[in-house]
């Protein structure tokens, strides 16, 4: 398996605790176990590039800024929501860190345009007779 392109230093990340939603009893409204974390990715140490399809990414987990922000709130533990925001950042990054592969153009084959061209010719034999039936004035 290949190492990953690249790194994200946790000095990076800005992580604030905030109270979780949803339902949790008395415990949701009194501590703060939820996570939001932030991600700049203009002043980040990725790669070029990286940060470019990052940026061109149309998520809603990213700014107009350029800050990634991510909601951790599915444990009732604050550490295990801030690793499973840091391991969600990861999946995104990595998700863009392979450029796509660039696209090939070819031509259709000779046997496509013809199969083609009969099913248009079938088609329009089929429209020219919805017309009128015969010359009756």
């Amino acid at each position: 398996m290949k190492p990953p392109l690249f790194t994200l230093h946790e000095d990076e990340m800005t992580f604030t605790a905030i109270r979780a939603q949803g339902s949790g009893g008395q415990n949701v409204n009194k501590v703060s176990n939820a996570v939001h974390l932030r991600f700049d990715v203009p002043a980040s140490s990725l790669p070029d590039g990286i940060k470019a399809r990052l940026l061109a990414l149309s998520d809603q987990r990213i700014t107009a800024d350029g800050v990634v922000v991510i909601k951790a709130q599915t444990s009732r533990s604050l550490e295990a929501n801030r690793v499973d925001a840091i391991a969600r950042l990861h999946a995104l990054v990595h998700s863009v860190s392979v450029p796509p592969k660039a696209r090939k153009a070819t031509r259709p084959t000779y046997g496509s345009q013809q199969r083609r061209l009969q099913g248009k010719a079938t088609r329009g034999q089929v429209k020219a007779l919805r017309g009128r039936v015969g010359g009756v004035e």
